[in-house]
């Protein structure tokens, strides 16, 4: 028999009308996508942030850091989303807003039907020209090293690397969002990681709830007015299913 729902949290839900959902890698996680950051499975415990994650290492090696991206993206394109991604989908439908904040670069909250989305860093799916501020485009055919349309200089995908900035409409528009919502739901994030660990503080501040769907506990946990402690495939779909049993 199932864990019983938490009705506080259910009646929560019923009553938002703008909620913001702060993602983070543990939710792709439970589709099998490698996280970046784990300590002993994530990628770059095994492979090198300095040459694969960094601009001087695509400036290094462009074919050898294009290569890795296309396994990535492989592997990315492969997954499917899982019941978390689709439960969100199914509450942007009754609430008045929803934004999906995420730290994931793998599309799979516009493929289970979120229409909002913020990619803080950025996305797989597309790419841009490695040497100026040309795109983003369409990732391109095949699976050999593509070179900018405008300039010629090669093509990287379109993701945020360690040393740069992420995008500054994308984090006001986060924030602003952050203020204006009235529940915060931050899934599968470890709230260690800024500029996102910042947001929940920022709704709570302005008046939201924070709800932490999380397997561990984390930083947001003592802030938060609900806490559901497991995967959230599992925990959030009943949650969702019982506001709105449509």
């Amino acid at each position: 028999m199932s864990d019983p729902v938490d009705e506080r949290l259910v009646d929560t839900l019923r009553s938002a009308r703008n909620v913001v959902a702060l993602t983070g890698a543990g939710v792709s996680a439970e589709s099998g996508i490698a996280t970046f950051r784990d300590d002993e499975t994530g990628l770059w415990s095994r492979f090198s942030i300095e040459e694969f994650g960094s601009p001087e290492g695509f400036a290094r090696q462009p074919g050898r850091v294009w290569e890795w991206y296309v396994e990535r993206r492989d592997a990315m394109l492969r997954a499917r989303p899982n019941p978390a991604h689709l439960a969100l989908a199914r509450l942007e439908r009754h609430v008045a807003s929803l934004t999906v904040i995420t730290q994931n670069i793998d599309g799979l909250h516009q493929r289970a039907g979120s229409t909002r989305v913020l990619e803080l860093h950025g996305s797989i799916r597309t790419v841009r020209c490695g040497a100026a501020d040309h795109g983003p485009f369409a990732w391109p055919e095949g699976r050999a090293l593509a070179h900018c349309p405008v300039c010629g200089a090669p093509l990287r995908p379109n993701v945020v690397w360690f040393g740069e900035r992420l995008d500054s409409g994308r984090i006001q528009a986060a924030d602003r969002a952050a203020q204006e919502c009235d529940v915060l739901l931050a899934i599968g994030t470890s709230g260690l990681v800024a500029p996102a660990a910042t947001f929940p503080m920022t709704a709570r501040a302005h008046g939201a709830r924070l709800v932490d769907i999380n397997p561990v506990a984390t930083p947001l946990s003592r802030h938060a007015r609900h806490v559901l402690r497991g995967p959230a495939g599992e925990l959030l779909p009943p949650v969702v299913a019982a506001a709105w049993p449509d």
